[in-house]
């Protein structure tokens, strides 16, 4: 439902507000954003994921927000039904194509979710039945509650299955101590700018923010643009969860490689034709290092990476990255159009030293890395 308001400034909360409580509007629009690309950000990983788990005969792609994976989506628990939880589920359900029956929620008051029951969304109460069936956990809780959840979670958790912590008070570190698991993804953002008020829609929903082409623009990863960026970091554990993934499936790494390629860099791209140049591919030497590519044979699958190391240390992928302004510019495109968002020649792609900085500023080590740990 549009806002009835948007054009009738005297009626809108901000009108009132004194010059001494505008602060107060920025924390408002801060908190908005934060939320829009915690959301959009989450929908964006598990697309990935299924796209690179479809065993379709005929070309692998990012499905649109309007299709449905139908049953073959990845299986999503989300713990905590409060107000992020909720917005993630809505995220979900409108814009990633994961069905309602691959939804599960738990939370200490599933009947206040009346409204994701009736769209076919499980919701219960029990943390450790949640996440021994979920392919992909969303931890969306308070810090205060986090502790008592990840000790009766701990010893239902297995691999493959993927953490994604949405606490971000909670430092990474302390989330693998916590849950003696390694598989955890928890995205860290910052803000670049105070002048937030206009940007993300602070009078609609998360769902309408996410309709918005220029709101998807914003939230890319590798744009130079943001005015709340997620750290690099992030996007690097989102491609080695997406290796772990195939070797979960006891895929070869070339397979591995190929469906990766397949999926990031299309036949067709807009951006090689008009620089008249052609995509990169992913070779293994971009996720591991030299001395374990050579020890690969054709038949051997990429090891199981630690992705709490991948976001706490320089990875040859964070290498790439940083000097590689055409992928940064191909990951640019997956990322807008799997919101159904179509760039402009040159609109909203990355420049050179900006995501460099994004990517190290971080890094708490400056370690090679390797296989994994």
């Amino acid at each position: 439902m549009s806002d009835i308001m948007v054009n009738l400034k005297s009626f809108q909360s901000e009108h009132a507000v004194e010059e001494s409580e505008q602060p107060l509007l920025c924390l408002r629009s801060r908190c908005k954003g934060l939320m829009v690309n915690a959301c959009a950000h989450a929908v964006f990983f598990c697309k990935l994921l299924h796209a690179l788990r479809q065993k379709a005969s005929g070309k692998v792609s990012l499905i649109s927000s309007k299709e449905s994976m139908g049953s073959e989506g990845p299986k999503v628990g989300i713990i905590g039904g409060g107000h992020i939880g909720k917005q993630l589920a809505r995220a979900l359900l409108e814009l990633s194509g994961i069905s309602a029956q691959n939804i599960h929620i738990s939370t200490r008051r599933p009947e206040t979710l009346s409204e994701f029951q009736q769209l076919g969304v499980e919701c219960f109460y029990d943390n450790g039945q949640l996440v021994a069936w979920a392919d992909i956990v969303f931890l969306c809780c308070l810090p205060s509650h986090l502790q008592h959840i990840c000790s009766g979670i701990r010893a239902a958790l297995r691999e493959p299955c993927i953490v994604y912590s949405l606490v971000t008070a909670v430092p990474l570190p302390r989330l693998k101590q916590l849950l003696s698991y390694s598989a955890i993804l928890r995205p860290q953002y910052h803000c670049t700018s105070r002048n937030l008020e206009n940007m993300w829609g602070t009078n609609g929903t998360i769902i309408a923010a996410l309709q918005d082409p220029i709101v998807i623009q914003a939230t890319c990863p590798c744009s130079p643009k943001e005015r709340i960026a997620v750290t690099g970091k992030w996007l690097e554990a989102v491609f080695y969860a997406a290796l772990n993934s195939c070797m979960w499936r006891h895929l070869p790494h070339q397979h591995a490689l190929k469906l990766l390629n397949d999926v990031c860099f299309p036949e067709h791209c807009p951006i090689c034709a008009e620089q008249k140049t052609s995509c990169p591919r992913f070779v293994c030497g971009n996720f591991v290092n030299q001395t374990f590519v050579s020890s690969l044979t054709q038949e051997d699958t990429f090891p199981w990476f630690d992705l709490t190391t991948v976001q706490m240390k320089e990875s040859p992928f964070s290498q790439l990255l940083a000097r590689s302004v055409l992928l940064q510019n191909h990951l640019t495109l997956l990322y807008c159009t799997s919101f159904g968002v179509l760039l402009a020649k040159s609109g909203g792609m990355a420049s050179s030293g900006l995501w460099q900085q994004n990517v190290f500023s971080f890094c708490r080590s400056r370690s090679k890395y390797g296989a994994g740990s």
